[in-house]
């Protein structure tokens, strides 16, 4: 079975405490909201009102290859009875993961190419990918790292040793990414430390952060994450993963506007996915929706042709078509970039919109 590493909760009493995310309408920390995460099909289907027998075999089959991870302000969005539902979709595991198709392959990015120390990938001039955890808030259907070989990639102390140096011996690197996985699925703890390692490194100028945790779990934007967000001088951009405006609830925008009070750039990077976001009414509604609540539109990727999600995959013409429509409704500045992602290329390469 192929699998991400799991999700650690550190268990302790905090009962005399102030809880870490705690809003009026939301007493549960995030550390409680993932640990309760859906984690099996039969538990999902039943939470939304969908019939077992018409879908469970085929998510059976893909929760086999690919465990299910679902945390409860996500599925909250959803529309029950919907088997449609474009969130739904997106967390699903369904029969089609279980052909295979040529051409859709375990590591389309050819990462493990790119490895520079274990950690540490290194695709870009001016940048470095620090895989700071395999573990994930959400198991998305169509990641291009649901065969990453997450195992081989925990970090120990010397890594970490490793990692600094490979840093500090690349003055050409002025900009870190952390990955993973979800980097804010570790705990603040963990991150402050990195933080400060990060910051001692004269010629890092930014720290960026790619996580869809304040999105699935918005409760993750609390006191101890902002105050090492605050106290770092790297200027801190964090691109959240957002692919259908129903995505984004209240508790999203707060959290957004928590993150802005703290000096965060937030952009948006989303994936076109065929029965999810494939409209150009649904990708300018996100893009309108997105900047209402503070956050740039910045990638729209072409669909990586991972192994076990063909059935997500929209041809490169058809995105561009659908840009072309999106720049028919919109201001420029809120449409995002058409990108694919190809191996050995320097940047991301784009995508001519027709």
């Amino acid at each position: 079975m192929i699998q991400r590493t799991p999700v650690r909760i550190e268990a302790r009493d905090t009962s005399h405490l102030p809880e870490c995310g705690t809003s009026p309408t939301d007493k549960q920390s995030w550390q409680t909201i993932l640990s309760h995460s859906v984690s099996n099909p039969e538990r999902l289907l039943a939470r939304l009102n969908l019939p077992a027998g018409s879908w469970l075999e085929g998510a059976k089959n893909g929760h086999e290859l690919f465990q299910i991870r679902v945390p409860e302000p996500f599925i909250e969005r959803m529309e029950p009875g919907n088997p449609n539902d474009p969130l739904l979709r997106q967390v699903l595991p369904i029969a089609d993961e279980t052909t295979e198709l040529p051409g859709f392959v375990r590591d389309p990015l050819e990462e493990n190419t790119a490895i520079q120390t274990t950690g540490l990938i290194r695709k870009y001039h001016s940048r470095a990918l620090l895989m700071v955890t395999g573990q994930c808030a959400i198991n998305c259907r169509y990641c291009f790292r649901r065969h990453f070989p997450y195992g081989e990639h925990k970090l120990s102390r010397d890594d970490r040793d490793h990692i600094i140096a490979a840093l500090n011996a690349s003055p050409e690197i002025n900009e870190v990414i952390l990955s993973g996985g979800d980097p804010l699925a570790v705990n603040d703890r963990l991150l402050t430390q990195w933080v400060d390692l990060l910051d001692a490194v004269p010629h890092l100028k930014r720290l960026r952060i790619h996580s869809r945790l304040p999105v699935v779990i918005p409760q993750r934007v609390c006191d101890d994450m902002l105050n090492w967000l605050n106290r770092t001088r790297l200027q801190k951009v964090l691109v959240v993963h957002v692919n259908h405006p129903a995505e984004i609830d209240q508790a999203t925008r707060d959290a957004f506007e928590r993150l802005k009070q703290a000096g965060v750039t937030l952009l948006n990077q989303s994936v076109i996915l065929k029965g999810v976001n494939d409209n150009a009414d649904t990708l300018s509604e996100l893009s309108e929706v997105l900047f209402d609540a503070g956050v740039l539109p910045y990638y729209l990727h072409a669909f990586d042709p991972v192994a076990g999600a063909h059935h997500f995959d929209v041809s490169d013409t058809s995105a561009a078509l659908l840009v072309r429509k999106m720049l028919e409704k919109l201001p420029g500045f809120l449409v995002p970039k058409l990108v694919r992602e190809v191996p050995g290329e320097t940047s991301k390469t784009p995508i001519p919109v027709i």
